[in-house]
């Protein structure tokens, strides 16, 4: 027997919310990894520096940026992930009152007046229901600046590695080995960029 289709409706709606935040969590998990990678490429690269003496100051002096960069980044993505942890809960209520409004508005339908006090749970659920929405879509908004903040973020962190590889030249012997972290530093970070475009693109409501 095929399920009602308002309950059809409600469960995939359910089902795609819930997979949003899914997609959200899985998009900031992997930039938290990726963030802890630059950060031992930052101490990586100090260490370098350091070896390469006055010919890679410069480089040892953007390595430490580089990392305070990733460690400022690993921040961003806690509170990230921390806006999303309540969301699953936000959204299973958010159906749950979206069901009962359901059930109560073909219950209205069917028996009228007839049933006494119908009217006013309904009304009453759907006060709750519009509290909890609102509550998801200030949590999104939230999640959207704070990914434009981390947007930012990650372009200093591109220009210090495009400043890092420019100093590498400088390196003497070691050039080619501060070039390759620099070239390292670089495809991560457009890692992490491509990774906040996805993030950027995903909501825990419908528009």
């Amino acid at each position: 027997m095929n399920a009602p289709e308002p309950r059809k409706h409600l469960a995939q709606s359910h089902s795609g919310e819930l997979a949003r935040i899914v997609r959200v969590n899985e998009e900031i998990k992997a930039i938290v990894a990726t963030a802890f990678r630059i950060n031992l490429m930052a101490l990586n690269a100090i260490f370098l520096a350091k070896r390469a003496g006055n010919a890679a100051l410069g480089f040892g002096v953007l390595s430490n940026e580089l990392r305070r960069f990733a460690q400022d980044l690993t921040r961003h993505m806690a509170a990230l992930r921390e806006m999303t942890s309540g969301s699953v809960g936000s959204v299973t209520g958010v159906v749950q009152h979206q069901r009962n409004a359901a059930i109560l508005a073909e219950a209205i339908r069917l028996s009228g007046d007839q049933v006494k006090g119908v009217r006013d749970v309904h009304r009453r659920g759907l006060a709750r229901l519009a509290q909890q929405q609102a509550r998801l879509r200030a949590l999104d908004k939230k999640l959207r600046a704070a990914v434009e903040e981390t947007q930012q973020l990650v372009e200093l962190g591109g220009v210090l590695a495009r400043s890092a590889k420019i100093e590498a030249a400088y390196g003497g012997g070691f050039s080619p080995a501060l070039m390759q972290v620099s070239t390292d530093f670089a495809e991560v970070i457009a890692q992490i960029k491509r990774s906040l475009e996805v993030l950027g693109k995903e909501r825990l409501v419908k528009d």
